[in-house]
């Protein structure tokens, strides 16, 4: 019995990266492009911006939250830095990046604020109505304008390359920006105390309360933290696309996080999710649109693939908690 459940175990955990594999050994066959150097590269900038939000998304859903105003907060931090430039004629790339991240971070902790103090029944509610208000405020910063005239210094994290040769783009910045912030969280949240904290929070916040531990001020910090990544996606956004446009808050952004983190391992019941497996997550959404977009695939119908794996998603982490509960019950017997 050992064995068995000990390979179910890790089957669970090779399944992400597995399907990553299958996923690309099919797109690869079904389109000749998709293997080229420069693709992969552009799926790597792709999932920069996924990425970044995901990892915020995870440590939310690991305390059994959720933020469903990362992709607006993210947005708005981007305008915020054109509202600077364009009304406030501030050019110092040190004040517009400084004016985003605190920006991201304290929308996130409003968030916490609201959960926490407000005593909401659920932060579906908080955060839904904050992308609203967000999405407004992004429209409101700039006068509903598309701010460019950004300096290289703000683009920079989310245009420039390193280790170009030829025809070769090389690898994107964003990309290894990415990777250094999912370390971080990696060290976090395996080799601290806060941690450990955090997923007890998501595991058993009850138990948690009991201990000693102040819940309210770990979940504030959680989606301030989750409010920070934003910022840092909303940089490499005005990177990407060299403007801060406050209509492409209505992308779906939060919905491909939620994905990103659930396909990973996390899950909505709170107290699991790994960042390694959120950024399998975040490849896959990423070569699911790429190979889409190669295919020539209509957007009605690349909206409507990504939402069915989403759906797919939420049916696995119920699925995987009801296989777990019952374990469960059958181990207590």
């Amino acid at each position: 019995m050992a064995k068995t459940i000990n390979i179910k175990t890790l089957l669970g955990k090779l399944g992400p990266l597995l399907a990553l594999v299958v996923l690309s050994v099919v797109l690869s066959i079904a389109s000749p492009n998709f293997l080229t150097i420069n693709n992969v590269m552009n799926i790597l900038r792709q999932t920069a911006v996924n990425g970044l939000i995901s990892s915020g998304m995870l440590v939310v859903l690991i305390t059994a939250g959720i933020d469903l105003s990362v992709g607006a907060n993210a947005v708005l931090c981007a305008c915020v830095m054109g509202m600077f430039l364009d009304k406030f004629g501030v050019t110092n790339p040190i004040i517009l990046l400084l004016a985003c991240i605190l920006t991201g971070t304290l929308i996130g902790c409003i968030n916490g604020l609201l959960l926490t103090k407000l005593h909401l029944p659920h932060p579906f509610v908080s955060t839904l109505g904050m992308k609203n208000v967000l999405c407004g405020l992004a429209l409101f910063v700039v006068s509903t304008k598309t701010i460019s005239g950004f300096s290289s210094s703000i683009t920079w994290l989310g245009s420039a390359n390193i280790l170009k040769s030829g025809s070769f783009s090389g690898i994107p910045i964003a990309f290894i920006a990415m990777l250094l912030i999912f370390v971080i969280f990696h060290l976090l949240l395996n080799y601290t105390a806060l941690g450990r904290t955090i997923y007890c929070v998501g595991g058993n916040p009850e138990a948690t309360r009991l201990s000693g531990i102040n819940t309210d001020n770990i979940l504030i910090f959680v989606y301030s933290l989750s409010g920070f990544v934003c910022a840092i996606a909303g940089i490499v956004i005005v990177g990407r696309s060299g403007v801060a446009n406050p209509s492409s808050a209505i992308s779906p952004y939060d919905t491909d996080a939620i994905a990103a983190c659930i396909i990973g391992g996390a899950s909505f019941m709170g107290g699991k999710g790994t960042i390694w497996g959120t950024l399998i997550g975040a490849l896959i959404i990423s070569i699911i649109r790429n190979g889409l977009t190669l295919l020539n695939a209509a957007s009605d119908m690349q909206y409507m693939v990504i939402g069915l794996v989403i759906i797919a998603a939420v049916f696995i982490d119920v699925t995987r908690n009801r296989m777990e509960a019952k374990a469960r019950r059958l181990a207590g017997k």
